[in-house]
């Protein structure tokens, strides 16, 4: 599956333009990992965009991703792609023992909840830094869904310090703050 055919099938199961964004912010960040570990950018891509494209209409555990899982198997998606998504998800049990299943991981919470520091800010992403979104996560009440500790847990598997990984995150949402719709609003 290259990119475009990610893009059209998270376009045929998602229909929520948020649910969208979340999915290009994920690709995003694990596209940068790619690059900074010298993998297959195109792999790295489609798994992140693709991650969560059964959620809209799987929304309950444990039919997301278990149900897209068994979509993506129809499609011909490799084994590896497919066990990267399902362990980006904790009550698989489907362990996360590759760098793209641990990247994945990483990046999926922290990107919502870098998008959700950066709506509160009138200069949504363009300023926004490590130390900002860290504060946040100690207000249980901003983005309550968002879990913490699978932001703290994800960055230890993954071997990278917090505040380097969530810096790292933001710069790479940051390269595509217009699709994000995290541009600062024009008064």
């Amino acid at each position: 599956m290259d990119r475009q055919q990610a893009w059209n099938l998270l376009c045929e199961y998602t229909k929520n333009e948020n649910l969208r964004k979340h999915a290009l912010a994920v690709e995003a960040c694990v596209r940068a990992y790619s690059r900074k570990f010298g993998e297959d950018d195109e792999k790295w891509s489609v798994v992140g965009l693709i991650h969560d494209f059964d959620y809209e209409v799987y929304p309950n555990a444990p039919d997301h991703p278990l149900m897209g899982s068994e979509i993506l198997k129809e499609k011909g998606v490799s084994e590896e792609i497919r066990r990267a998504i399902l362990g980006h998800a904790e009550y698989t049990g489907v362990p996360r023992d590759t760098l793209l299943a641990k990247v994945l991981f990483a990046c999926d919470e922290l990107a919502g909840f870098i998008t959700a520091c950066s709506l509160v800010r009138p200069d949504r992403i363009a300023t926004l830094e490590a130390k900002s979104v860290r504060k946040r996560m100690k207000d249980k009440a901003f983005a309550r869904s968002v879990s913490r500790e699978d932001i703290i847990k994800s960055a230890e598997e993954l071997g990278v310090p917090l505040d380097e990984h969530i810096a790292f995150c933001i710069e790479a949402m940051r390269s595509i703050a217009d699709q994000l719709g995290l541009t600062p609003a024009r008064g």
